[in-house]
């Protein structure tokens, strides 16, 4: 697989708009998937889980594939991205290349062209580096019997040794640097690369000088840093230096070992996650591959979201000392953050990955991770309630630390299942988890809100704003309800997308008390709707379309299901994908006996009206929810009165409300 390492402002917004153009989707998926007709769409098994009954649809006209069964979807470029596990202009240049489409790079200053001089520039250095340090190991006496010497002893195969690159820096201060400049290397990318530093009176020596060397490679396989170990026993230096961060090289974005697990972490689906290089060498010599490395850094978001582009599943292997402990917890929280699955696994005190592999049988060695490695609340609740020892107070203190990690997980399914999880192990019950999960993401939305306020329109001086007609508006916000995505928000977002640039009829009362009727695009009243009762939508994605189509109509611009279908965020195009098909087509046979079915293009004013006064009736319920929890718990009458007049108010808008979408009120 060819991999591309262009930025996307490299290539030009009209190359863009002419590869979306040109390619054609079911010419796209049909590579990889045999599609047969099947009405107006195409129909093929999902090429991303195993399936027997066909639910991968093909839609021409549109331009987007739908998974029925796992749910993936999105266009040609999200289906080439999500296949071939490439970026989004590496994506672009692979349908380029289809469609023989030339992909020129933006007219460039010459600053930009001698950055691109100098990146390309380090990428060389580094590989004639790799290829030195590696000759240094093979090929030399001091290489054989200190570098191979110590990795052999370590129990390395050579076909390992060979496929990390591994090498050795001779134990003299200028050894690599006067062999670079010889061969005809610059002093400046080599000091600019790391691998030589300049010292105060002028001279240019090695960074690494008796070191055994680990290259460090993207996940396209070219070098872009080292770490060095150093063999003799000497307290005043550092047991590993790293290169220093560079163009190409930045700790936060790399994994050591990616290029050589990914397709293992593909075929697997999930990745181990461990803490140092040898860790990632001994597990792949003891047969499991799909693991990478975050070495010289905690890990980082930017590596949780690298992973995700190969799998939903890590498991955390650190050492069982008190750091590795902590470093599994930090890690914890930031993989569930970003919606992925996590396990953890500790290591008995005194091992890690890597001394651990070496001293067991591949068999042994899988068997003791399968049989070990736990979902983070039993990892958690066991490590933490020996520290509380039966104290009340510390008990309860580790039953919110479990809980606020729980909130930390964005799909309100999954977190569902871990608050009956944690209340079945913790023995308390599962309400009082609730609440307290509640209330935390309450306090993170009403952070964020604070600090990521969207700029809207100022409705209360606005002589143009829509004025609410047969609504009753909910008079409080209601940012207490549960966050994560509902049918009520997608139902919204997916009438923005398929209908948001039509008009409606709108019905308000005049000054003279008389109704009058006004022609409105559907979008325009919708995002005035949710501003009205600041209203906005919890799940990320939804929200960032709903602001997108905030920022556009500001601008007179109604987006359409096509912007949103070729939006260079792959989760906003497949959210457009999802919401834009539908496994039922209405057949033109009614037609044929002259039966017309009433389709809901013909009535959206009722289904935006319909649509917003469900998301606020939700909300409210929500709201409702939460006070009745709060009267069952301790409080004073104080307290207490006020929270039954609040529950009176809003049983009272309630029942206004759901008279006017005309559904049953229970309560």
């Amino acid at each position: 697989m060819t991999a591309f390492t262009f930025a996307p402002n490299m290539i030009p917004q009209d190359t863009i708009a002419q590869i979306f153009e040109t390619a054609r989707i079911e010419e796209v998926v049909g590579d990889f998937v045999h599609l047969k007709k099947k009405g107006s769409n195409l129909w093929g098994r999902c090429p991303f889980h195993n399936e027997k009954t066909p639910s991968f649809s093909v839609s021409p006209g549109r331009g987007i594939y739908k998974c029925f069964g796992c749910g993936k979807g999105g266009s040609a470029v999200n289906f080439i991205m999500e296949h071939e596990h490439l970026s989004y202009p590496e994506a672009l240049r692979y349908l380029a290349r289809k469609y023989s489409i030339e992909v020129e790079e933006e007219q460039r200053t010459p600053e930009q062209e001698a950055e691109t001089t100098r990146r390309e520039a380090l990428y060389l250095t580094l590989a004639y580096a790799q290829r030195t340090l590696s000759d240094n190991l093979w090929n030399t006496d001091e290489g054989r019997s200190i570098g191979l010497g110590y990795f052999r002893e370590r129990g390395f195969r050579d076909d390992v040794i060979d496929r990390f690159q591994l090498g050795y820096s001779f134990d003299r201060s200028t050894a690599f640097t006067d062999r670079a400049l010889q061969d005809q290397h610059k002093k400046e990318a080599l000091i600019e690369s790391g691998m030589s530093l300049l010292m105060d009176d002028g001279r240019v020596i090695d960074r690494f000088r008796g070191r055994v060397m680990f290259p460090i490679h993207n996940q396209s396989g070219r070098v872009i840093g080292f770490g060095g170990r150093i063999l003799r026993s000497d307290k005043k230096l550092a047991k590993y230096v790293n290169s220093p961060e560079t163009e190409i090289y930045r700790k936060k974005d790399a994994l050591y070992g990616i290029f050589q697990a990914k397709r293992a972490i593909i075929e697997k689906d999930n990745c181990f996650l461990v803490e140092g290089y040898t860790d990632v060498i001994s597990m792949h010599q003891a047969g499991i591959a799909n693991v990478v490395a975050s070495s010289g850094t905690s890990l980082t978001i930017e590596q949780v979201r690298m992973l995700r582009r190969y799998t939903q599943n890590l498991t955390i292997m650190y050492d069982g000392d008190p750091a590795g402990i902590k470093a599994a917890m930090r890690g914890i929280d930031m993989v569930l953050e970003e919606g992925l699955n996590v396990r953890t696994l500790l290591f008995p005190d005194g091992e890690d990955p890597d001394s651990f592999s070496r001293s067991r049988t591949a068999d042994e060695l899988q068997q003791f991770i399968t049989s070990n490695s736990k979902d983070f609340i039993r990892f958690k609740a066991e490590l933490l309630l020996e520290e509380a020892q039966g104290d009340p107070i510390r008990t309860a203190a580790l039953i919110k630390d479990i809980v606020g990690t729980i909130a930390l997980v964005p799909d309100s399914i999954t977190r569902s299942l871990y608050v009956r999880e944690c209340a079945q192990l913790m023995r308390i019950e599962e309400q009082v988890l609730v609440f307290e999960l509640n209330r935390l993401r309450r306090k993170r939305a009403d952070e964020r809100h604070k600090t990521n306020t969207p700029d809207g329109p100022d409705e209360a001086s606005d002589p143009g704003a829509l004025r609410p007609d047969e609504v009753v508006p909910v008079t409080q916000p209601v940012a207490e309800a549960e966050l994560g995505s509902t049918p009520q928000e997608r139902d919204l977002v997916r009438l923005l997308l398929q209908y948001g640039h039509k008009d409606m009829l709108v019905r308000y009362p005049t000054e003279d008390g008389t109704m009058a009727e006004e022609e409105v695009n559907l979008a325009l009243f919708i995002v005035h709707e949710l501003a009205a009762d600041a209203l906005d939508l919890n799940d990320p994605v939804l929200q960032s379309v709903m602001l997108e189509f905030r920022q556009m109509l500001a601008q007179d611009q109604v987006p359409t299901m096509q912007h949103f279908v070729q939006h260079s965020d792959p989760a906003i195009t497949a959210l457009a994908a999802d919401l834009g098909s539908t496994p039922y087509v209405l057949s033109s046979r009614w037609q044929d006996h002259n039966i017309f079915v009433t389709l809901e293009s013909d009535l959206l004013t009722r289904a935006a009206r319909s649509s917003i006064n469900m998301l606020k009736l939700r909300r409210l319920d929500m709201h409702i929810d939460g006070l009745n929890r709060a009267l069952r718990a301790p409080t004073d009458e104080l307290d207490e009165m006020a929270t039954l007049q609040e529950l009176t108010e809003m049983k009272r808008i309630r029942t206004a409300l759901a008279r006017e979408i005309g559904s049953v009120v229970v309560r």
